[in-house]
C-alpha cells in the first residue's frame, strides 16, 4: 500500500481534497497502481512551529 504524505502550511478542506486527489492520480498513472491502493495523508505546521533562515515564519508573515 503506497503511502504519500504532504507536510505544510493549513488548508481549507477544498484544497485538501484536491491535493489528495491530484497526488493519488498522479502517483497512480506513474506507479502504474490502483488509487484505491494509496494512502495519502496531511500535516498541517503552524507558522510559529516552521523555521526558515533562523527566523519563525509567524515572524516573518508579520
Amino acid at each position: 500500500m503506497p503511502y504519500i504524505s504532504i507536510e505544510g502550511p493549513h488548508l481549507r478542506r477544498e484544497q485538501k481534497a484536491e491535493l489528495v486527489r491530484e497526488f493519488t492520480e498522479a502517483a497512480s498513472r506513474i506507479m502504474n497502481i490502483p488509487r484505491e491502493a494509496f494512502v495519502v495523508m496531511i500535516k498541517e505546521n503552524d507558522a510559529e512551529n516552521v523555521g526558515v533562515g533562523g527566523r519563525l515564519l509567524a515572524d516573518r508573515e508579520k
